[in-house]
């Protein structure tokens, strides 16, 4: 098992920000994952061009996504948020999509990842335990 070490600042462990901007129980515990795993805060719910982005490391150009089978099930959230993902590439930004289940089931994995899409300064260690 392996658990996430902070490198730099990062959200408080155990505090909920009541202006958090999230809009949903998925946005909510993703915010609760990146505290847990020491994660970078991210800006939450803010527009990159046209686009308002779930996550967003604007220092990193990281967009992070969190797709709810409720919202995005079916051809036209499909095919919206591919054209979504286009576009902020177009404008240099990495997009990362999450599952509920991605984050709600393999947070250590999502941390890993994000912390080596954020780069050394704001990188996850994760460190193998015993």
């Amino acid at each position: 098992m392996r658990s996430a070490k902070r490198t730099c600042s990062a959200l408080p462990v155990g505090e909920e920000e009541r202006s958090d901007r999230s809009r949903s129980e998925l946005e909510r515990d993703f915010l609760r994952l990146c505290r847990r795993h020491r994660l970078p805060a991210p800006e939450v719910n803010v527009r990159v061009g046209p686009h308002l982005v779930d996550f967003l490391w604007r220092g990193r150009m990281l967009v992070v996504e969190t797709d709810g089978y409720r919202y995005h099930r079916g051809r036209a959230a499909f095919e919206d948020d591919r054209t979504r993902d286009l576009a902020l590439r177009a404008l240099g930004y990495e997009v990362v999509r999450l599952s509920y289940r991605q984050v709600t089931e393999q947070p250590v994995a999502v941390a890993e990842v994000l912390g080596t899409a954020l780069g050394p300064d704001d990188a996850v260690q994760v460190m193998n335990r015993g």
